[in-house]
């Protein structure tokens, strides 16, 4: 029979899925911190708490092999408790609770004070901006809003996240100033969709107003714009894109698709020309702009014409950067009403596809970079490497600029100015100027 540990309680948050996960994990650390519980992020205690994805089948069968591992770990003694928050218990708690009993309990993604009274601390209503960053010391994710209001057939996140809700402006300030306080010079601003910012507490669109306030924060150097939605950009946005050096010349843009058909049935609001236009308007006004997209294939009526329409536009449009996956049939979603009628074979083969056309664009554009210098911003050393990127990069997802690490010595953090001597399909390599 188990025994409980004689450990002092040490809180293990784990964190799966995107980084809005990351964000909500960081405060969940950041309120423990405030209420002087021990906590520590990916590393052992005897208290876990696991922050769930639950947006596509990898992602679900992700986090349910991670909770049934703890729970395991739970029966032979290595850990006393296991809690579950986040979004796949948000969409199946009543399932969860069926299938896994052993988990002491489950919260969905709005019920942190909830969660903090399990881990016997309270809800500290005052931490504005007060997290337990675990991204590197340099830049950190801004969360401006929370769920979304769009109705995208494919989607789970209104299921799991709610309606939008954005981020009053002045918060946004003060936990921006909080965070460049602590070493932090870029800001990766985030949420289910940027464009609609401002449009529940302003009655208009706001994010340019929002990126003017952000770039007067002192020790902040960057900001970066991620899951930015097309219907109805506000064009303001890329004039500030445009004239404030602190906002990188980059935006992630996640595209879905460019057949019409596709498209409409998707419910994305937008068409073939649409998109185009809108991307055209992007090129003219912020030249030299890198744009990443996400595509879907394999949606439910894809057929090997609408893919070759979308694999010429691949072609023709040249992205910066660019994420493939392979459709996923989601219960409660609208598009879980139509056939799931590619198979995974021929989802995958597509995909693949994709990604091949990609690489080679991106070896390509690489390569136009060679003898060209670039300001760097320095995340990590790996081995002789030290590892950075340029403006037109996100970490993780991005490419990376590696700088031989014995010839000189830089910090996390630095920003350095690097000529670029040779390129692969994504990955540079430079030397400081």
């Amino acid at each position: 029979m188990r025994t409980k540990s004689r450990k002092k309680n040490k809180i293990n948050v784990v964190t799966l899925g995107c980084s809005k996960n990351v964000y909500d994990s960081e405060v969940l650390m950041g309120q423990l911190r405030a209420n002087n519980k021990e906590v520590v992020h990916e590393e052992e205690g005897n208290i876990v708490v696991i922050n769930t994805c639950g947006f596509i089948a990898n992602a679900k069968e992700e986090s349910v092999n991670t909770i049934l591992d703890f729970v395991q770990q739970k029966e032979d003694g290595i850990v006393d408790k296991v809690f579950v928050t986040g979004c796949l218990s948000e969409r199946y708690k009543p399932d969860l609770q069926q299938e896994i009993p052993d988990v002491d309990q489950y919260f969905g993604t709005t019920e942190l004070p909830g969660l903090l009274k399990a881990l016997g601390a309270d809800y500290k209503h005052e931490l504005i901006g007060e997290r337990l960053t675990t991204t590197p010391k340099n830049y950190a994710y801004l969360k401006i809003a929370e769920g979304c209001d769009r109705p995208c057939s494919f989607c789970a996140i209104p299921l799991m996240r709610g309606k939008h809700r954005s981020t009053p402006i002045e918060e946004l300030v003060v936990e921006a100033e909080k965070l460049a306080a602590d070493g932090v010079k870029e800001l990766i601003l985030i949420a289910q969709d940027l464009t609609y910012y401002g449009l529940d507490l302003y009655k208009k669109r706001r994010l340019a107003d929002l990126l003017k306030a952000l770039v007067e924060v002192d020790g902040i150097e960057w900001i970066r714009l991620h899951y930015a939605f097309p219907t109805g950009f506000p064009e303001d946005v890329l004039d500030v894109i445009k004239q404030e050096p602190k906002v990188c010349n980059y935006i992630d843009i996640p595209l879905q698709h460019i057949s019409t058909d596709i498209l409409k049935s998707m419910r994305r609001g937008t068409t073939f020309e649409k998109t185009n236009t809108l991307l055209k308007l992007f090129r003219e006004k912020v030249p030299g702009m890198a744009i990443r997209t996400t595509l879907i294939v394999g949606y439910p009526g894809e057929t090997e014409e609408h893919f070759q329409e979308l694999k010429q536009w691949v072609a023709d449009m040249r992205f910066e950067r660019m994420g493939c996956f392979t459709y996923s049939h989601e219960e409660n979603t609208h598009a879980y009403n139509l056939v799931d009628d590619v198979p995974e074979d021929v989802k995958q083969d597509r995909a693949n596809q994709i990604m091949e056309l990609q690489s080679q664009i991106s070896w390509e554009l690489n390569q136009e970079k060679i003898g060209q210098e670039f300001k760097v911003l320095i995340d990590r050393k790996e081995g002789n490497n030290y590892i950075g990127r340029t403006e037109f990069d996100s970490p993780d997802v991005d490419n990376e600029v590696l700088l031989d690490a014995t010839q000189q010595y830089l910090k996390t953090g630095d920003f350095v100015q690097v000529k670029i001597t040779e390129a692969t399909d994504f990955d540079l390599y430079g030397e400081v100027v």
